[in-house]
């Protein structure tokens, strides 16, 4: 049951997006003296509609995006005697950017928001944490540890193992009784397997040295590789802890880290866009019967089901972030200079524009509108290839979705 309401919850997410992305053109053409004929979420047969001054809003049936109808967004589009004034494409250049880009920042604006919103209630993710083994804190080993699901260690005062045998925060742990251990998940599985007095090697300030330790047995619930449970044992410990994986906010702190946060997503989110053609071979493997790529390409169904799975698990800070990813892709994607994308319009008016300023630098008047059955062809090329890759992206999360818990 909590599985099919994040199912719905997250494509609610996703049509709430698209919305306000739509919301986003229309706003600003309304604002630059433009005239809107219609706005409508989805597409297909129409469900319903109604009419606010000049504007046509309405539902349709299909929930595959949504639209925006600005008369003479180009030359092609035929004019009513009304709109001869208020035609797109005869605005100037600034307001005509001004439009195509209101529905990427909508995307942009709704993704920062909902990062702050993370940042406040669960805390921001550490994308620049270390891999290696990063002492974040020393402290006493608890004894015990109690059943699920909270799993929750017993009380503890005092110095532990590693803080006694001079082990600090910060230090990194390069080796334990001689095993390299390259991630703090290491540490601690070489270490639970140990008791007594060990060589844990580190790292501080540039220096090798080892530090003799005093691994010190507890009651603990382990989960072993291929098991489905966790099982209560006797391990080692030291007493120490990683660093933080996630960074708490309060409401102020929140505000320059959300844009840090954001800054380190629009990098993420613009090295998968390059990757985005070399992922359709793992997709079609994805399809064929191979192993699905967790790293390959969701399509909006897919999104959805993965919402589903992170509700099921309680998990809503990540159902939170992985909504925000999306409109950031949503957003990006739209910036790529390819017809029919809002990048591809705003590519033409640009090119206008420098056309038009050279023509002016030779004495020559302003040349027209740009032919767009000219870019028909490409447009096709475009869309045809795109949809392409949608079916694929959408046939691979039917026949081999991702699952992010087994």
């Amino acid at each position: 049951m909590v599985f099919a309401v994040g199912v719905v919850l997250f494509a609610l997410g996703i049509a709430l997006s698209i919305a306000l992305h739509e919301a986003g053109h229309m706003w600003v053409a309304q604002a630059t003296g433009m005239k809107v004929r219609r706005y409508f979420i989805g597409f297909g047969p129409k469900i319903f509609s109604f009419r606010r001054g000049e504007t046509e809003y309405g539902l349709k049936a299909l929930p595959l995006g949504g639209f925006c109808d600005i008369a003479g967004m180009t030359a092609l589009d035929e004019l009513e005697p009304d709109e001869e004034d208020r035609a797109m494409y005869k605005k100037p250049t600034w307001k005509r950017l001004a439009v195509m880009s209101g529905g990427i920042g909508m995307n942009f604006v709704l993704g920062l928001v909902l990062v702050y919103v993370l940042a406040v209630g669960w805390g921001l993710p550490d994308l620049n944490r270390s891999t290696d083994a990063v002492v974040g804190s020393v402290g006493c080993a608890a004894p015990t540890q109690g059943p699920g699901p909270d799993y929750a260690l017993s009380e503890c005062t005092g110095p532990g193992p590693a803080e006694q045998a001079g082990i600090r925060t910060g230090d990194v742990i390069t080796a334990v009784d001689g095993k390299d251990t390259p991630s703090f998940a290491d540490v601690a599985a070489a270490t639970r397997s140990l008791s007594g007095p060990v060589d844990f090697t580190i790292e501080r300030d540039g220096e090798e040295q080892t530090i003799v330790v005093p691994v010190q047995q507890v009651q603990r619930w382990v989960q072993e590789e291929g098991e489905s449970e966790p099982h209560e044992a006797t391990v080692g410990a030291i007493g120490i802890g990683a660093t933080p994986s996630v960074v708490e906010h309060s409401a102020l702190s929140a505000v320059p880290a959300s844009f840090e946060f954001t800054g380190d997503m629009f990098v993420m989110t613009a090295e998968r866009l390059v990757q985005m053609p070399s992922k359709a071979v793992d997709l079609w493997h994805a399809v064929t019967g191979g192993e699905r790529d967790p790293e390959t390409p969701i399509s909006v169904y897919g999104a959805s089901v993965i919402g589903g799975q992170i509700a099921e698990q309680g998990i809503w800070e990540a159902f939170v972030l992985l909504l925000a990813s999306l409109n950031f892709f949503l957003g990006m994607f739209n910036l790529l200079p390819l017809l029919p994308l809002d990048g591809g319009h705003m590519a033409v008016t640009v090119y206008e524009r420098v056309r038009d300023w050279f023509r002016s630098r030779r004495g020559l008047p302003s040349g027209g509108p740009v032919d767009y059955m000219k870019l028909l062809p490409v447009t096709y090329v475009v869309i045809v290839i795109g949809g392409a890759y949608m079916l694929l992206t959408l046939t691979a999360d039917i026949v081999n979705p991702i699952k992010l818990f087994q």
